[in-house]
Parts: structure tokens; sequence; C-alpha cells
């Protein structure tokens, strides 16, 4: 099997192994400076990071391969676009109006909100290393309050540099909290002031909760996890239990990208997938399909139809084993998963 899904690697061509974001930082190149600062104006940091990372990474590209993702976007959107790629100087200049400090210092200017009326919204644009600090000193429920705030991955990045005695409480915390109420709000919203010298008016909302938790436990490498997961279970046994069910599931697989897909498979055993994707949604299938060779899928498919009912605790099993494969990859670094810790990939 890693042998068929090798040489489907091998059988694609430059155009068939771009990333979708890959594809956007080559339009975005064939854009005039302005208009694709205008239009990095309109991403998160996160967007903005990861688009302006993958701008060094397509240079040189043939180009055939351009024209490929220049006519998969007009026959999107009906359309013409001048042409014209890009340089160095091209891409220094465009991340000097979107990525701040080395890279985007101008635009960055331009559109990080210090001038929003939700100074919280600031933390969007800081690292992770500069909000730790800048709640270190904090209770932890205001901790809980901007770190539940937060994207994910960032959330998760700030909980590692945080000591590691409240890791678990922090966690706890965010998986407990539902609505804040205005009470709770205006104590961040002091702290805000304090922080940022600005004003803000924040009214009730939504964060926090089991999902928010399990999304941030997601991005953490797997030792600690485990440990947050461990301190967590002494202290709530069944939220403990209930944030890890609610963690990366055999269906955010979907969420990988190709290579990842094709390496991941490359490490899984052929009858614990056949058996995995008993009762797996159709789109989750067509997905692994597609990063395997047309014979080991149909081969896939032909054993999958002459295997007979199955058990929904073996066909869970046999999903657990290929999420703690992907998993321990992830944490190798050998495969990028959507949603768990490491270095920003697309």
């Amino acid at each position: 099997m890693a042998e068929q899904v090798d040489q489907n690697e091998e059988e694609l061509t430059a155009y068939e192994r771009l990333s979708n974001t890959q594809k956007c930082a080559i339009l975005m190149m064939l854009l005039g400076e302005d208009e694709a600062a205008e239009i990095l104006k309109n991403l998160g940091p996160k967007e903005v990071q990861q688009l302006g990372k993958e701008m060094y990474t397509v240079q040189g590209l043939d180009q055939d391969t351009v024209n490929q993702v220049l006519d998969e976007f007009l026959a999107i959107i009906k359309t013409q676009t001048d042409l014209g790629m890009g340089s160095s100087n091209y891409i220094r200049n465009v991340m000097t109006k979107a990525l701040g400090e080395n890279k985007a210092q101008s635009v960055l200017g331009r559109i990080t909100p210090t001038e929003s009326d939700k100074p919280i919204e600031i933390l969007d644009w800081m690292d992770a290393r500069s909000v730790a600090e800048l709640i270190s000193d904090e209770h932890p429920q205001i901790m809980s309050l901007i770190v539940s705030y937060l994207e994910a991955g960032v959330a998760a990045d700030v909980l590692v540099l945080l000591p590691e005695e409240i890791q678990a409480d922090i966690i706890h915390r965010i998986a407990t909290l539902e609505t804040v109420q205005p009470d709770a709000l205006a104590e961040l919203e002091r702290v805000m002031q304090l922080k940022f010298k600005t004003n803000t008016s924040l009214r009730a909302s939504s964060v926090g909760g089991v999902k928010a938790a399990a999304q941030i436990m997601n991005f953490t490498k797997q030792n600690m996890e485990q440990r947050i997961v461990k301190s967590l279970g002494e202290r709530d046994r069944l939220l403990a239990k209930e944030i890890q069910e609610s963690m990366f599931t055999f269906d955010t697989l979907i969420l990988m990208d190709d290579r990842s897909m094709q390496t991941l498979l490359r490490n899984v055993d052929q009858e614990v997938l056949i058996i995995a994707l008993k009762g797996t949604e159709e789109e989750l299938k067509k997905k692994i399909f597609s990063c395997m060779s047309q014979r080991a899928s149909a081969n896939i498919q032909d054993e999958m139809e002459v295997l007979g009912p199955l058990r929904l605790t073996e066909v869970q099993e046999a999903q657990k084993a290929i999420i703690n494969t992907a998993r321990t990859m992830s944490d190798e670094g050998s495969i990028v998963l959507a949603g768990r810790g490491g270095d920003d990939f697309v």
C-alpha cells in the first residue's frame, strides 16, 4: 500500500501538489502591491501569516503551473485580471504592507485594531509569548477568559508558556465557561483598560465551554495533553472524559492536506483502515481514496464491500488507532494535522 501511495504522489503534477493556500499565494503575486495589501487587510492574523509564508514557497514555479492556477481562478469568478509574476522584491514590498515588524510593518500598522472599540481584539495581533507575559500576573479566571478568546492554536501556545501548575486549572475553567456575565466582562474590561490604556464596551457573550477547551487541547503536544488530562481527571473525571471525546476525531482527518494524508496512509495497516472506513462519511472516504493510487483505492473499496457487519466498537477502535498514529506523527513533525500543536502550516 505504501508503494502505491508513493507512486500516486510521484504521478501528481506541480499544479496538483499545490495546496489551496499556495494557489491563493500565486494569485496574490499576480496582483499589484496595493491590491494585494487591500486583500490582506481583510484577512485574520493567522491567515495573513500563512499566506505570507506560502508566497515565498511558490517562487520559481513554471509558467504552465501558474497558468493552470489562473485558469482555475478564472473559471470560478469568470473575470479577467492583469498578469505579471513578482520577485523577491515584490514579496518584500507586499509583506512590508501586510505582516508588520520584520516583514509587514506598514500594513500591519494600518490593520492592527489599535483604535478598535474592543481592545481585546489587539490580542489577535500579539504573539503567544507577549500574551502570556501580559496575563501572567492576572487571576486564573481572567487568564481563562482571555485564553478562551484566542484562536485555538495561539491559545495552546499561550498555555504552554504559563506555569505548569495552573495549566489544567485554566483548561478546567475554560471548559466550564459558557455565557460570561457582564460583571465578569466588566473585570476583563478593567484589565484591558489598564493594559492598553483605552476604553471598551463589552457585552455578555458566549465563550469557553467543553468544545473550546477541546480545541485548545488539540493544539497541545501529546505529553502536555496527557499531563493536563490526567490532572483534570483527578479533579473532575466526567469533565476530563467529555473534553477528550470532543477532541480531534477521525472525521477531522478530512481537514488534512493531501501530502500529510499520504504520509499517514503509509503508516496505517490496510486492514485497520478498511475497518475504520466502515460507516464513515462519504466525503472523508473520497478524501482518503484521492490520496491513494487508483489500484489501492479500488482494492480497499472491494474489501469494504465484502466485509460483513462490524460492531461499532470495532470501528471505533480502528479509528482510534489511526488517530493515535496521526497524533504521534504530528508530534514528530512528519505530518501536519489541522488543529494540532506545532508550527503554522497550511
